[in-house]
């Protein structure tokens, strides 16, 4: 990265974007830099920017690089920032508000890694109806006693539950341990309804594999298996998007993939330094995520259901408000009211 000047003008979908301070390292494992980040994102930028366009971006920034100070920004600032610059409001759970970035081209995503973004972190939601998710993301967990491999093989159960609905999943990794699988739905169902949809999924998952897939929110109660971690379809709970980079010494990228290819992949081979390789090679794996948004009826049938047999709803997150039908939000081994075997 020698000779570089400690600011450059690049011209990213229309606009004039500043990259300055081009040769501070961001993963010093790697030697990767704030340039290196930069001109990831504008390798995959057809991905990057399916993955964002049009829905309200929660940045998680590493000003001084990942082993500095680190923080999520979920407002983005009044001043100082270009014109073209778009913003989508957003309400927290507290009912406090937000405007984020929601990036309309590849040039936002361009000034965010100027600004020291190295995760993204969208929402399940565009910015026409930032109250009704248009993705439903289901994120499989492995607990401590499980991998990558499991992980895999409950996505592999997911896709077979998924072909019976007639509902294509799009499966990434995490750029972690692990597998991430999101369908495209349509914008007509509140963040409550797409999350009672998510835990009928994941529970009838369970049935069908309980050694292998778990719903217990609790992690005592897990055990050696994968969680679905139904939360992330909570309203201000955000996944690391497809093409994101991942803050970890690796580099890694949360990637796209194949369904027929999940199972022979490795995560750590995807990268900064090899996913944009892969990406002008074999193009974007969701590519077609957009065509045919689902109805999640059937979920929602699948719901009432399990309420009529007594599976109600799951605990939210503890910093979330007491929610209608929530069962206790009390750890099972510390709640005196519990039945004892």
């Amino acid at each position: 990265m020698a000779g570089r000047s400690a600011v450059e003008e690049i011209e990213v979908a229309g606009h004039t974007v500043r990259l300055s301070s081009p040769d501070r390292v961001i993963f010093p494992q790697r030697g990767f830099t704030k340039a290196d980040v930069f001109h990831y994102y504008l390798a995959v930028g057809d991905g990057i920017s399916r993955a964002l366009r049009d829905r309200p971006t929660t940045l998680q920034r590493f000003p001084e690089g990942i082993e500095g100070e680190m923080f999520f920004q979920k407002r983005v600032p009044t001043r100082g920032v270009p014109p073209w610059i778009r913003t989508a409001q957003i309400a927290f759970p507290s009912g406090r508000t937000a405007d984020e970035l929601c990036p309309a081209d590849l040039a936002h995503v361009a000034w965010a890694a100027q600004m020291g973004t190295v995760v993204f972190h969208p929402w399940p939601v565009r910015a026409a109806d930032t109250d009704r998710p248009d993705e439903l993301r289901i994120d499989l967990d492995p607990q401590p006693g499980t991998d990558f491999a499991d992980a895999v093989t409950a996505a592999g159960e997911l896709r077979g539950l998924l072909d019976e609905l007639g509902v294509p999943g799009w499966p990434k990794t995490s750029g972690g341990r692990g597998v991430h699988v999101y369908l495209r739905i349509q914008p007509r169902w509140t963040f409550v309804e797409v999350r009672r949809a998510t835990i009928a999924l994941a529970r009838e998952l369970e049935r069908r594999r309980p050694e292998l897939v778990t719903t217990a929110w609790w992690k005592e109660e897990r055990g050696r298996r994968v969680f679905v971690d139904f939360n992330q379809m909570a309203r201000d709970r955000t996944i690391a998007c497809a093409y994101s980079l991942r803050a970890n010494g690796r580099a890694t990228v949360s990637t796209p993939v194949e369904w027929d290819e999940l199972p022979e992949v490795d995560p750590d081979d995807f990268h900064l330094g090899t996913v944009p390789a892969r990406f002008a090679e074999r193009g974007d794996p969701h590519a077609g995520i957009d065509d045919a948004p689902w109805d999640i009826t059937p979920l929602l049938e699948w719901a009432e259901r399990d309420a009529a047999d007594g599976l109600g709803d799951l605990p939210y997150p503890p910093e979330y408000p007491k929610m209608p039908g929530e069962p206790k939000r009390v750890q099972p081994s510390k709640d005196r009211d519990r039945p004892r075997p």
